[in-house]
């Protein structure tokens, strides 16, 4: 059964959110039948490409008008709650800039398998060691770690390669009406917002996972045997 996950890297709570989930995946009996596919979102797509803010609360306060005493009380509430589900959330040190490309390395990370990996490297660098997830040496780096090629990262990032897909996901999310991430949708039934608690995400599996189940049975056939030929050549 398929979940899909809108979410962009420079959301506090969709590391969160990603974390809680995961939990209740780890609690849940038939964890084997999920396929989770990782959807791009951008919060600030006008935030252009080149421009970076030294940490959270400069971004806050110079993008949204905050000033640098409401953007800390703002946030030290998030990194309390990151602290909780596991997570370091270091919002003075945090880079912020633009996403595209690091989606873009998701979308590749997805077509080797490596898609929660390199999302999860992405988060961790973004909020806990304070680097620059639009730099692509940075990007490379954490490619090579999740085990994709450095050759094919380094071309992704001088194309325009997977840029289609991170388009499309952004005007998905718009269709089927996405205002805020993270967002989970669950067998294109049910949907979870926000960085809902792990029991949340734990009901929510069961639920979705039964249907799908009564949907798609496994298939179990009472076979008659006889004289046959398998693909190895045996004929017998």
């Amino acid at each position: 059964m398929k979940i899909e996950v809108w979410s962009d890297i420079v959301c506090p709570f969709c590391y969160i959110g990603k974390h809680n989930f995961e939990t209740a995946l780890q609690q849940f009996e038939e964890a084997q039948s999920i396929e989770l596919e990782w959807k791009s979102f951008q919060l600030d797509p006008e935030l252009p490409k080149g421009t970076t803010y030294t940490n959270t609360y400069q971004y806050l306060a110079e993008r949204k008008g905050m000033s640098i005493a409401q953007a800390k009380e703002m946030t030290s509430g998030v990194a309390m709650t990151g602290k909780n589900a596991g997570v370091t959330l270091n919002f003075e040190k945090a880079v912020v800039a633009n996403t595209w490309d690091a989606h873009r390395l998701v979308h590749l990370a997805q077509s080797k398998e490596a898609g929660s990996r390199v999302k999860e490297a992405l988060f961790k660098a973004h909020f806990t060691d304070g680097k620059d997830i639009s730099d692509p040496d940075t990007l490379v780096a954490i490619g090579m770690e999740a085990g994709l090629d450095e050759t094919a990262v380094t071309t992704m990032l001088g194309s325009d390669e997977y840029g289609y897909e991170v388009t499309q996901d952004i005007l998905e999310a718009r269709n089927i009406g996405v205002r805020g991430v993270p967002f989970f949708v669950f067998n294109r039934k049910y949907a979870v917002s926000g960085a809902q608690p792990a029991e949340v995400f734990l009901q929510t599996l069961k639920k979705a996972v039964a249907e799908w189940r009564a949907a798609n049975p496994d298939i179990s056939l009472d076979a008659t045997e006889g004289p046959s030929c398998s693909p190895d050549g045996a004929c017998g």
